[in-house]
């Protein structure tokens, strides 16, 4: 019997996840098909509940819903518990556990895949959602140092740090001199890319955890136009957590090697 997964967000329409996972189900010869779920902004839980209600096993979860997610499993795996924010859905008889794989996912391609060296690496995150709440454990048990969060809202991006033992900042208030940026906003959805002064990621190596797959997204192109040493986007986090969450689901972790090349040609 052919198991089902899905992605749930909204939007998600654009997701990527369905071709990744069918991609990962051949390769491991896995018996699964894996749709795309849009839940109306404040009914995650009517979506979820109906998706598991009817036969589904696991799901990926996306923008906005990683909060709702967090609030509506019955348990967390350490990364979830950690991070407050949960990607992805198992279920283990009647019990659904949520995790996060961002975490694990960012930093096999920070460290594995464009081969960048967190360790003393003076780190500033975008953002203070769900994105970043996933991945700063991660960073900080990578090595990274002065780790700031820096938010349009600077109380939201001092309650987070505080929880994380970090700094906290306005996107205003953040100089130079860092060796990494991340960007965890969906401000490129909108087509924004320059977030904080341009001294800010000149000589940085920048990371958007949003991805574009004809040409770059907004804060990379704006970030290379500013003098950021490298840039990169997201598309191989994607990638990377989507294995971690097959293995999750599957218990065999899927080779990724080409899938990015794979989806940016359109093949």
């Amino acid at each position: 019997m052919t198991d089902r997964y899905a992605v749930i967000g909204n939007p998600v329409d654009h997701s990527l996840s369905p071709r990744i996972h069918t991609v990962f189900a051949t390769r491991t010869r896995e018996d699964i098909e894996y749709g795309r779920l849009e839940a109306p902004r404040g009914d995650f839980t009517g979506v979820a509940r109906h998706f598991f209600a009817h036969g589904g096993r696991g799901l990926n979860v996306t923008l906005p819903f990683k909060l709702d997610a967090w609030r509506w499993v019955d348990s967390h795996d350490d990364a979830a518990t950690e991070s407050g924010a949960v990607n992805t859905i198992v279920v283990e008889g009647s019990v659904k556990r949520g995790c996060n794989t961002d975490g694990i996912g960012l930093l096999r391609d920070l460290l594995d895949n464009l081969g960048w060296d967190l360790d003393g690496a003076r780190t500033l995150v975008l953002g203070a959602g769900g994105a970043a709440q996933g991945i700063v454990e991660s960073l900080k048990r990578a090595g990274v140092v002065d780790l700031t969060i820096a938010n349009r809202t600077r109380t939201k991006a001092e309650t987070l740090a505080a929880r994380f033992g970090v700094a906290g900042a306005g996107l205003d208030d953040v100089g130079g001199g860092w060796d990494v940026v991340l960007n965890a906003t969906a401000a490129g959805l909108s087509g924004i890319g320059g977030l904080v002064a341009p001294s800010v990621v000149s000589g940085s190596r920048c990371y958007d955890m949003l991805y574009a797959l004809d040409g770059a997204t907004p804060f990379c192109r704006w970030a290379a136009d500013q003098g950021a040493r490298e840039v990169s986007d997201g598309l191989g986090m994607l990638i990377e957590q989507a294995a971690e969450a097959f293995l999750l689901w599957r218990d065999v972790r899927p080779d990724t090697g080409g899938v990015a090349k794979m989806l940016r040609s359109g093949a």
